[in-house]
């Protein structure tokens, strides 16, 4: 009926109907959007969390550091006024916090680097006995059962040995390491010791290392090792490497010296242990420009020194350093020392 009120009211229902529905459509765009950024804020909160927690432990060792670094300054002084020589096992020397604690390690806030370029510690080790009363060098001399208390430390750490070749590899071609955290393992001057009581220990942790060589080195009857043992270790997965040929004083040898301490050693090493030899280790530490260039045109891709710290494939790869781990250090302890040198500085481009 043209007076009936429902009629008149009719388009404003329909108009307050249409304009619900377009409050309703609003509001679903409005937490659709809202969803969004909550699930993008959300994923950039895992990100965030994930790369600081693969970033390494953020210690607060700057004490350690410290102390560690004077320790090596203290070593280097006191090889080069002992002139440092290797043990013998008999007697005397034969020449030788967390990244999001305010004020947290700087090291725990950096972006995890990728796993080729990580620096990676070296450790040196000599006797594995007890020194004899006589010995001049007494801490280089770690009996057995502290070795293995080391091994079993390091183990139970993460760390898992594997040799310089291995490393080189992985740093230059990506090649695969072993699970774990890696750490490298070296034996200075052949010492029978090495293969009776180190030997066994890395063997059951299916681990390999580094026996830095002499040609000259102790016979089999003051402490060295055999032919057998020798080609025992490489059997057992060992890197075969060089000191030389009898640990000579490298700086104060002449050219055709040198040629024959570093480039016939390795020829001679190669051909009757049928090793490829790639890694020089410097007796006593000593180097200048003149050992690094004879090393160079020796066929060696690369040097190891005695200055405490971690290898790293920044570093000029023939003056790598290496870390000495004296007798009386305990697995702990051994790991606390790994720590501490993290970051200390490159060795220096000479050692005298």
């Amino acid at each position: 009926m043209e007076g009936d009120p429902h009629n008149k009211l009719e388009p404003w229902r329909r108009a307050r109907r249409q304009e619900r529905r377009a409050r309703l459509r609003r509001r679903r765009l409005r937490l659709a959007a809202v969803s969004a950024l909550l699930g993008v804020l959300v994923a950039v909160a895992i990100v965030l969390i994930a790369s600081r927690g693969s970033g390494g432990p953020a210690s607060g060792l700057a004490a350690s550091r410290r102390s560690a670094t004077q320790a090596g300054g203290h070593h280097r002084a006191g090889d080069r006024a002992s002139g440092h020589r290797h043990p013998s096992p008999t007697g005397p020397a034969h020449s030788h916090g967390t990244a999001n604690n305010i004020g947290a390690d700087p090291a725990a806030l950096r972006l995890p680097r990728p796993a080729r370029e990580v620096p990676v510690p070296i450790l040196m080790y000599h006797v594995i006995n007890p020194p004899p009363a006589n010995a001049p060098f007494p801490g280089l001399y770690v009996p057995a059962p502290e070795f293995r208390e080391q091994m079993q430390a390091l183990a139970k750490a993460g760390w898992v040995a594997v040799t310089l070749s291995q490393l080189w590899s992985h740093w230059q071609q990506g090649t695969p390491l072993p699970h774990g955290k890696p750490i490298v393992l070296s034996f200075d001057n052949g010492y029978q010791s090495q293969y009776s009581n180190a030997l066994p220990v890395l063997r059951r942790l299916g681990w390999k290392a580094i026996e830095n060589m002499q040609l000259s080195g102790l016979p089999p009857s003051q402490g060295g090792l055999s032919e057998a043992q020798i080609k025992g270790l490489i059997a057992a997965g060992w890197e075969l490497d060089t000191q030389g040929y009898s640990h000579a004083e490298l700086i104060a040898l002449s050219a055709p010296e040198l040629r024959f301490q570093i480039e016939r050693t390795r020829q001679v090493i190669q051909r009757r242990y049928h090793q490829q030899v790639k890694w020089f280790c410097y007796p006593s530490g000593h180097y200048n420009a003149t050992v690094i260039a004879a090393v160079k045109r020796a066929g060696f891709i690369g040097s190891t020194t005695v200055s405490p710290g971690w290898a790293s494939p920044q570093d000029n790869p023939y003056t790598l350093p290496r870390l000495r781990v004296l007798g009386g250090t305990s697995g702990p302890e051994l790991l606390a020392l790994i720590e501490a040198t993290r970051e200390n500085p490159a060795p220096p481009p000479a050692y005298e």
